[in-house]
């Protein structure tokens, strides 16, 4: 009976994966594996209005963690002015680690580092994992994410609901060890459990359909791990637990995040305040020092902030030696164009709705801090000219999340694009083209800066 049920299980899906191929080679679409036309438009415009429309958010974003760790997502769609060098999305962060694109995830999508692998697949040029806290938390009670449909948003209370450190600690393990090439691959279900067996040799098969129908494309590039560190609900430490998540997790990590402006776990936010926040950012990198290898560090902050406020970060930031600055956070904050009934919600709101909220922060930082400090910008990006708005205001590299619960896991590719398209019609060939353009005074420093080192460089090459 159970070889019946596989076997029709088979049948049936590997019918339908030919027919989906047959479609694309007859319509003279050739394949080009898990980052073709086709098989973006199935999952961005069937799939992900489907699963929004019979899953709650939370349910669907669940299910999307699933799809994307089995590499049932579409990967990354190149695209001619990056292929062709005539536009670079990379980008030199602190410390020398290179962003091989400027478009990451934020922080919150897979919070227990499940399907890294496969998000970076997606197109990322920068993954980051989290908020990790020291020990396992189950958050706050659900329902605790809404969408805003109309408004093209969502909010979440979430509570930094997290497996703890020491099985993140795990997943990333295995997650370096299988990009080295060094896992060892164990089975993960019970040999004398005669169900269990069947649905996974079933579920095995229909994989490998799949890939034989629709191969993975392979990239070269090397996308960056970040890990996110939070805090216990209930702890009462104000370093402690920053501290557990650098020394369990930061030898794993490529960058790591020390995350101090979630609105959903009470009291975290004081952090920022004027002491708290230089005492939890030496602590933080007295231990990040006290690794074999030194990863960057960074803040997240709100963007609920005055400007008194944000100069003392600023201050903080480069009194502490910090590497970089994420702006910004979800906001409590609720703008009076919000139309849909899920906008009273409690929670931290993301998405389009602060948009503009989190450049106009971008903007102020990047002053504050002379352009000299590395900015992650966060907040409503859903396109290529979005991007390109947070990349003039002084960001160096952008993060997305919200968009995706609209369009799907094709909207990295697409924003990638037109970004690409945004730079080559202004003339620029690189990011740092466009980072800071709109503070002419800075921007201009820093470039003569920069061709003045690259001409002493020169000068010392020919003399040697």
């Amino acid at each position: 009976m159970l070889r019946s049920i596989r076997d029709k299980t088979v049948k049936t899906v590997g019918t339908g994966i030919l027919v989906v191929a047959g479609v694309e080679f007859t319509t003279k679409l050739p394949s080009e594996g898990q980052s073709s036309s086709l098989y973006h438009n199935v999952s961005d415009k069937v799939v992900t209005p489907l699963v929004r429309k019979i899953l709650d958010p939370e349910d669907a974003h669940n299910t999307a963690i699933k799809f994307v760790k089995e590499g049932f997502a579409p990967k990354f769609r190149p695209n001619g002015l990056e292929a062709s060098n005539s536009v670079s999305l990379k980008c030199v962060g602190p410390k020398g680690i290179v962003f091989p694109s400027c478009i990451g995830l934020a922080a919150g999508f897979d919070k227990d580092g499940l399907a890294i692998q496969g998000l970076m697949d997606l197109g990322f040029g920068f993954v980051e994992i989290g908020s990790v806290t020291p020990k396992p938390q189950p958050g706050n009670p659900k329902p605790r994410m809404f969408r805003l449909i109309e408004d093209v948003g969502v909010i979440n209370r979430f509570g930094f609901n997290s497996v703890g450190v020491d099985a993140v600690e795990q997943n990333v393990r295995k997650f370096r060890e299988k990009q080295s090439g060094r896992q060892i691959i164990k089975k993960d279900y019970d040999e004398n459990d005669a169900l269990q067996k069947a649905m996974h040799v079933t579920f095995d098969l229909i994989k490998k359909l799949w890939i034989l129908v629709f191969p993975p494309i392979s990239n070269s590039e090397k996308s960056l791990l970040g890990i996110n560190l939070g805090k216990n609900k209930i702890s009462t430490h104000e370093t402690e637990d920053y501290e557990i998540g650098i020394e369990k997790l930061g030898k794993y990590a490529d960058y790591l995040v020390i995350n101090i402006s979630s609105p959903n776990t009470p009291g975290l936010r004081d952090l920022q305040k004027s002491e708290p926040i230089r005492r939890l950012l030496k602590a933080a990198i007295a231990k990040r020092d006290q690794l074999e290898t030194q990863p960057p560090l960074f803040v997240k902050i709100a963007p609920d902030m005055s400007l008194d406020q944000m100069k003392d970060i600023a201050s903080a930031v480069r009194e502490c030696n910090v590497d970089g600055i994420l702006v910004t956070n979800t906001s409590n904050q609720r703008p009076d164009t919000l139309i849909s009934s899920n906008s009273k919600e409690t929670g931290g709101l993301s998405g389009l709705p602060i948009r503009d909220m989190s450049t106009e922060c971008i903007r102020k930082m990047y002053e504050l801090t002379d352009g000299n400090v590395f900015i992650v910008g966060i907040g409503g990006v859903g396109s290529g000219h979005d991007a390109y708005e947070k990349l003039k205001a002084g960001a160096s590299v952008v993060q997305i999340y919200s968009r995706m619960v609209y369009e799907g896991p094709g909207v990295v590719s697409r924003i990638r694009k037109e970004l690409c398209e945004l730079m080559a019609q202004n003339g620029q060939k690189s990011i740092e083209d466009v980072v800071g353009i709109d503070h002419e005074e800075i921007y201009w420093t820093k470039r003569l800066s920069r061709l003045d080192t690259a001409r002493k460089n020169e000068q010392q090459i020919v003399e040697m």
